[in-house]
């Protein structure tokens, strides 16, 4: 399918266009949601509200292949908004992500060492490694800046080397500055 193509349909009213995008990147955002959230309703509903608020402003995206990046930016938002609503406060303990990998064996030592980083470097990360995404497209997402996103993965990637390379401290949380 192409997204921008779509993207152009839906902002001149396709309803049709709108609903095809939406149902290419609804997992990605679900998991994202997810990641923060930690809770398939919580998620739901940052998914749900996502939505809406994307439908009510896709006239004011001026450029459709971002499409995707605006999109996460708006269920990060949308997530972080049900967090604080709820009087939740994401721990480092309580982050994860679901992807669409099929789970072999050799993947689970480094999910679980994703899990141990600080919630900024994991974004980074998950953003990076599991949704694809380019520096710039990260930066945008997140709302920093090209070169704070490089420092974030540079860190990131050199506690994923220090913890894998110890795998029997792995149960340690990794901690930094960031």
């Amino acid at each position: 399918m192409d997204i921008e193509n779509e993207v152009k349909k839906a902002q001149h009213g396709d309803r049709r266009a709108f609903v095809n995008i939406i149902r290419e990147v609804e997992n990605d955002l679900y998991g994202m949601a997810y990641s923060i959230l930690r809770n398939e309703q919580d998620s739901a509903d940052a998914l749900q509200e996502a939505i809406l608020k994307a439908y009510k402003s896709l006239g004011t995206l001026r450029d459709e292949s971002l499409f995707k990046t605006w999109m996460y930016r708006i269920i990060i938002n949308e997530s972080k908004k049900i967090a604080k609503k709820r009087s939740r406060s994401v721990a480092v303990s309580e982050f994860s992500y679901q992807v669409g990998i099929s789970g072999e064996y050799e993947n689970i030592e480094l999910h679980e060492a994703v899990d141990q980083l600080e919630e900024p470097m994991r974004l980074v990360i998950i953003l990076r490694y599991f949704y694809d995404l380019n520096i710039k497209e990260i930066s945008k997402t997140l709302g920093i800046s090209e070169s704070l996103v490089k420092t974030r993965l540079y860190r990131a990637r050199k506690s994923l080397l220090r913890m894998l390379s110890n795998s029997g401290e792995r149960g340690t949380p990794i901690h930094g500055r960031y």
